[in-house]
């Protein structure tokens, strides 16, 4: 019996970068040896064991046989004869094919140190194209490491396109491809997680709502980039350096949805494209399974992003509106989320990228002068259900329109 550590671990060792949790592999053993040590059984579809003090994962090594479409049309073969150099073969990339045994030596027979030093993602053999979901863990794992300068291998990117044209990505299934999605929306550049897909045409497969933004115009004048795709990447680009959560990620990636509906003969205008885009991110979200505070605040960016824009020239009640209906006045932080995404939205433009935003604190202010407002009166005017609101929303709207008045007096 012998112990290696494997994987992602053994990667970002070699690269320097932060390890988040270890992943072991175990040869010469069987699942009877594993119980009589303490290990605790945790896998479903193959040997998997819990450390007894540290918890950690414990595999035993196995040899997969493609047997049905799909990531779980596999036949596993785990008995103790199987060896490192087979279980490693197995894996998706060469980077993520290495181990380190209990000695410290780096067991490396697929050359992954070689491609870490020269920042490429390569398979390891032709049974990449037996998975589907590697199509989306390559992608997650250029949006990790594209600030490095690592690139899919031309060879790879050519298999991840045959795997495509084949009707093997149609087999994926929601729970994984929203799993690989929300870590690639996490990584450091997310960006490069939906560009590796589209240069593989697996963005169309996976992705259509975004596929079908890319080749639809928009005007030079405010949108250097004409391209809405490329604007709508930009955006999650510039999401990225704004916020750290996944879901304010989104919501700048796919503010523009609607502008895909726009008849071709009205390009490069999109007159109503934030409610057109509604029932398409309606569609997306059940599709994924994507959850409700993600999908929450995708659709008000969406729908409200262009009044963010607007904000000097919104009249107060309609600002008023436009902060009720973003969650202002039940959280700060749900507004903070709301105007990061649309300043990414702003900014995410070519030659805009280092522009300020100054609608946002303007917006915070006038979120602050109403919530500042004294509702006590109205509590005790006899109102009653929906009386009562709008007579809170008056308040704040003359409120609001006063702020606006003094705002505008000044100095700049």
């Amino acid at each position: 019996m012998k112990i290696y550590l494997v994987g992602g671990a053994v990667r970002d060792r070699l690269l320097d970068y932060p390890v988040s949790e270890r992943d072991w592999l175990v040869v010469g053993a069987t699942p009877e040896i594993m119980l009589e040590q303490g290990y605790k059984p945790v896998g479903k579809d193959f040997p998997v064991f819990l450390h007894p003090q540290t918890h950690e994962e414990y595999a035993l090594a196995r040899t997969e046989r493609k047997t049905a479409p799909g990531y779980k049309g596999f036949d596993v073969d785990a008995n103790p004869r199987v060896t490192l150099e087979e279980d490693l073969l197995r894996r998706d990339l060469t980077i993520n094919a290495m181990a380190i045994g209990e000695d410290g030596v780096l067991v490396d027979p697929f050359q992954g140190q070689r491609d870490l030093q020269n920042r490429i993602l390569r398979h390891v053999s032709p049974a990449f194209s037996e998975d589907p979901v590697r199509i989306l863990r390559v992608a997650r794992f250029a949006a990790r490491y594209a600030h490095l300068g690592f690139k899919v291998a031309a060879e790879t990117r050519q298999l991840m396109q045959a795997m495509v044209n084949s009707g093997e990505a149609d087999h994926l299934v929601a729970e994984r491809v929203w799993a690989e999605l929300n870590k690639a929306l996490s990584e450091t550049t997310p960006a490069a997680f939906f560009q590796t897909l589209k240069d593989c045409s697996a963005l169309a497969a996976i992705f259509p709502e975004i596929q079908a933004l890319f080749g639809v115009p928009q005007p030079a004048k405010y949108h250097p980039e004409i391209d809405t795709g490329v604007h709508s990447l930009m955006s999650l680009a510039l999401a990225a350096k704004l916020s750290n959560k996944p879901e304010v990620r989104l919501a700048a990636l796919l503010h523009d949805l609607g502008k895909a509906l726009t008849d071709p003969q009205k390009w490069p205008s999109h007159h109503g494209h934030e409610r057109k885009g509604l029932p398409v991110l309606e569609g997306f979200c059940r599709r994924l399974r994507v959850p409700k505070a993600y999908k929450t605040l995708c659709a008000q960016v969406m729908e409200y992003h262009t009044h963010c824009h607007r904000a000097y020239e919104l009249r107060g009640d309609t600002l008023v509106d436009m902060l009720q209906a973003v969650g202002a006045f039940k959280s700060a932080e749900q507004l903070q989320d709301f105007l990061a995404a649309c300043e990414a939205d702003a900014r995410g433009r070519t030659g805009f990228e280092e522009a300020e935003y100054p609608q946002a604190e303007y917006i915070k202010k006038a979120a602050q002068t109403a919530l500042a407002v004294d509702t006590r009166q109205v509590l005790q005017d006899n109102l009653r259900g929906a009386q009562i609101g709008a007579a809170i929303q008056k308040l704040r709207s003359q409120a609001v329109n006063s702020f606006k008045q003094q705002y505008t007096l000044l100095p700049s």
